[in-house]
C-alpha cells in the first residue's frame, strides 16, 4: 500500500510539484520536504535598491579575472550591470521564456532540473563557436537579494563548440534574508574540446542552495570542475556527467568550509558510456561545529565501456565532536577490462603535525589554521588558473580567520 503524504506549505506554493525526501536513496540526508519549512513561491521581480545591488555584486571573489561578465539578479538577466563578450567568438542568447531542456541532460530524474524547468522565467545560452581559445574567464554572477522567502530561479545553457575551450567563473551570492536559489547549468562539450569551471556557492547563510549540472563529452574532449561551498543554511548539489565520445577525461573537485548548524549535500555521477575514457573525483571537507557534509559519488560503467579508469575520493576533517560527515561511494561497472576505485575517510586534526608546528614557535590557533588550509588546498591544486587558485586560498584564509578558535 502506498503513503500519500500531505502537500507540505513549500510544495502548495510550487503547484503541487512533490518535493524528494528522505524516503528516497538519493535523498536520505537531505530531505527537502522537510528543509523547506515554509512557502517559497517563485520570485517576481527584485525589490532591492541599486546600492544594494552592487554592493552583493562586488563581494564577487572571482570578479577581477574574468573578461566577460553576466549577471542575474532575483531571476531576471541584468544586462546593465553584465559586461558581454567583445569579440564574436562567443555568441549569447537571451532567452526570456526559459528553454527546453537541452541535450546534456540525458535520461536522468533529476528533481531540481524539473523545479527549475517549471518556474525559471529566463536562461542565457552561451555559445564558444569551433576553434575559438578564450583564455580569459568568462563569469556567471548570480544574486539572490534575500527580501523575501522567495525562489530564485537561474539556468544557462553553455555550449562548448569542436576544438573550443573557454572557462567558466561561477559565483553565487545573497542576502541576509531566507531564499531559495535553484540553480540549473547544461553544457555540451564537442569533439577536441575543453571547458574549465569553477564555482563558489557563497548565498546567504539563511538560504537554501540547489543546483544541478549537467554535461556531456564529445571525443577527446575534457572538463575540469571545481566548486568551492561555504555558504547558506543547506545546500544540495549535483553534477551528471556523460562521456558520448571516447578518450575524453573529468576531473570533479570541490571543497567545504562549514561552521555553525550548515548543511552541504554533494552528489556526482559520471557514466562511462563508452571505451576508454577517465574521471577522477577528488573533495575535501572541512566542517565545524555542528557542521554536516555530506558526499555521494557514483561511477556507471556501461558494458561496452571497456578500458574505463574511474576514481574517487572524499576526505573530511571534522574540528569539532559534534561535526559529522557522511561518504557514499559507489562502483556500478557491468565492463570487465576496466580500473577503478574509490576511497573515503574523517578525523580531526593530526596531532603530530601540530605538535611540529607548536615546536617550532608556532601558536596553537595558527598551526590549526596553517593545517587546514593546507587541508582544504590539495582541492585547489586541480584548478589550472593561477590566480582563482590564489582568490581560493584567500577566501579560505578569510573563512578561518572568522572561524572561532577550536
Amino acid at each position: 500500500m502506498s503513503l500519500t503524504l500531505a502537500p507540505t506549505a513549500a510544495e502548495t506554493a510550487y503547484q503541487g510539484f512533490a518535493l524528494p525526501h528522505r524516503r528516497q536513496e538519493d535523498w536520505r540526508w537531505t530531505d527537502l520536504r522537510q528543509l523547506l519549512d515554509q512557502a517559497y513561491p517563485p520570485t517576481n521581480g527584485t525589490k532591492a535598491s541599486a546600492a544594494e545591488i552592487d554592493r552583493l555584486i562586488a563581494t564577487d571573489a572571482l570578479a577581477p579575472f574574468a573578461r566577460a561578465r553576466l549577471v542575474f539578479v532575483d531571476g531576471a538577466f541584468d544586462k546593465a550591470r553584465s559586461k558581454l563578450p567583445a569579440t564574436g567568438a562567443i555568441t549569447l542568447e537571451h532567452l526570456t521564456h526559459g528553454a527546453p531542456p537541452s541535450s546534456a541532460r540525458g535520461a536522468y530524474d533529476d528533481p531540481l532540473a524539473n523545479l527549475n524547468d517549471r518556474f525559471c522565467r529566463e536562461s542565457l545560452r552561451l555559445t564558444v563557436k569551433a576553434g575559438t581559445a578564450e583564455d580569459a574567464p568568462i563569469a556567471l554572477v548570480f544574486v539572490s537579494t534575500g527580501h523575501e522567502a522567495v525562489t530564485t530561479c537561474t539556468r544557462a545553457q553553455i555550449i562548448v563548440e569542436k576544438g573550443a575551450s573557454a572557462t567558466l567563473l561561477e559565483t553565487h551570492i545573497g542576502g541576509a534574508g531566507a531564499y531559495v536559489a535553484s540553480s540549473l547549468i547544461e553544457a555540451s562539450i564537442g569533439d577536441d574540446a575543453r571547458l574549465d569551471r569553477v564555482k563558489i556557492a557563497e548565498d546567504g547563510q539563511a538560504a537554501i542552495h540547489l543546483a544541478s549540472f549537467h554535461v556531456k563529452l564529445g571525443t577527446q574532449s575534457s572538463l575540469n570542475d571545481f566548486t568551492l561551498t561555504q555558504g547558506a543554511k543547506a545546500t544540495r548539489q549535483q553534477t551528471f556527467a556523460t562521456f558520448t565520445g571516447q578518450h575524453s577525461n573529468i576531473k570533479v573537485a570541490g571543497a567545504y568550509l562549514l561552521n555553525g548548524k550548515q548543511h552541504a549535500d554533494t552528489k556526482i555521477t559520471v557514466d562511462h558510456a563508452v571505451p576508454h575514457c577517465t574521471s577522477r573525483e577528488l573533495f575535501k571537507c572541512v566542517m565545524d561545529d555542528q557542521a554536516r557534509g555530506i558526499f555521494q559519488g557514483k561511477v556507471v560503467v556501461r558494458k561496452d565501456a571497456q578500458k574505463t579508469d574511474g576514481k574517487q575520493s572524499s576526505n573530511a576533517l571534522l574540528l569539532s565532536e559534534t561535526a559529522e560527515f557522511d561518504a557514499k561511494p559507489e562502483l556500478e561497472i557491468f565492463a570487465d577490462d576496466v580500473v577503478c576505485g574509490h576511497g573515503a575517510t574523517s578525523g580531526s586534526l593530526n596531532d603530530d603535525y601540530l605538535f611540529y608546528l607548536r615546536a617550532r614557535g608556532i601558536p596553537e590557533d595558527e598551526a590549526k589554521s596553517l593545517l587546514i588550509a593546507a587541508f582544504a588546498s590539495e582541492a585547489f591544486d586541480e584548478v589550472a588558473h593561477e590566480a582563482v587558485r590564489e582568490a581560493l586560498g584567500e577566501l579560505t584564509q578569510g573563512w578561518l580567520i572568522n572561524r572561532k578558535p577550536a
